[in-house]
């Protein structure tokens, strides 16, 4: 679900005390979005939100989250956002947020 290779990357290319500032920047603006999908997503932004989307959750490790969003992504593009399951997308957001903010909490071993 989460790519700790990727953050532990992230983490020594912009420093502890950067790092300890983008990841509520990542969550505050992800969840935004995320709220507004809750809400009923605009399906003709949808596939601008899950690019969005997409690459805050490739940035961070959240792998699952990130893959659901490109799928739902290139659904968009072919004119199928109706069809995309958005609900499965914010339940992996939701699922990712919990387990990247445990696993910062308590960091896995190796």
């Amino acid at each position: 679900m989460i790519d700790w290779d990727r953050v532990t990357t992230l983490r020594a290319e912009i420093g502890e005390d950067d790092f300890e500032e983008v990841v509520p920047l990542f969550i505050e603006e992800v969840t935004e979005i995320i709220d507004g999908l809750r809400a009923g997503p605009d399906l003709s932004r949808l596939e601008d939100d899950l690019h969005a989307l997409k690459g805050s959750a490739l940035n961070l490790g959240f792998t699952d989250f990130s893959i659901l969003c490109h799928k739902g992504e290139a659904m968009s593009a072919r004119g199928k956002a109706a069809e995309v399951d958005v609900s499965a997308i914010v339940d992996s957001f939701d699922a990712s947020k919990t387990a990247f903010t445990d696993g910062l909490a308590s960091p896995p071993t190796a």
